[in-house]
């Protein structure tokens, strides 16, 4: 398990199909790898700001992380909705750790992934992402926040427990916490509308 890109962003523009108008808006989705160390913070990544703090944000989603084994499936997606082939550079789900052999079916919440070794740092596993509309509109289509709640490929958010310095590269330690609620099972059971949103 490793960390392949880390990855951050100001608060940009994105702009919303409405009404035969585009609508502007203001988002912290628009990630970009970033090389060398990198600081993170209670709050998340040095360089990195959200737009929403309703939705992303705050000590609970203080870093999102995205397993790179999805991307693949992405491209395929894309290409078969937009009908021409583009790059998918890491950061393009607007995830800040772009990890390696880390699924939502291998993590749990309240586990811990110790990242960098010492002087790196230790996060803690909260939640699955909840796509919003802002996802369809980095995506060149309106039905990827569906598809990406019917795959179950949201990622998850952490919460920083000992802070420090990481960078792309750097190994990945996964410690089991005490294993009550997987993200995928509770992705599985958003999908199927058994659960209401818990956090």
């Amino acid at each position: 398990m490793k960390l392949v890109s880390v990855n951050v962003a100001t608060a940009g523009e994105l702009f919303i199909p409405q009404s035969g108008r585009a609508r502007r808006i203001v988002t912290g989705i628009h990630k970009q790898p970033v090389p060398g160390p990198v600081q993170v913070n209670r709050l998340g990544l040095d360089g990195d700001e959200q737009a929403d703090l309703t939705v992303h944000g705050g000590l609970n989603k203080a870093v999102y992380a995205y397993p790179s084994e999805h991307y693949a499936f992405w491209a395929t997606q894309r290409l078969a909705a937009l009908k021409r082939e583009e790059p998918l550079p890491w950061g393009m789900m607007g995830e800040n750790l772009t990890l390696q052999g880390i699924a939502e079916s291998a993590v749990w919440v309240g586990d811990r992934l110790q990242i960098g070794g010492p002087g790196g740092v230790l996060l803690e596993v909260t939640e699955p992402r909840q796509p919003c509309f802002k996802f369809n509109a980095k995506m060149g289509f309106s039905h990827a926040a569906k598809m990406m709640l019917q795959a179950g490929c949201s990622g998850f958010y952490l919460r920083v427990v000992e802070t420090g310095m990481l960078q792309a590269g750097d190994a990945v330690v996964l410690l089991p916490g005490p294993r009550q609620t997987s993200i995928a099972q509770i992705n599985e059971r958003r999908r199927t509308g058994r659960q209401r949103d818990l956090f």
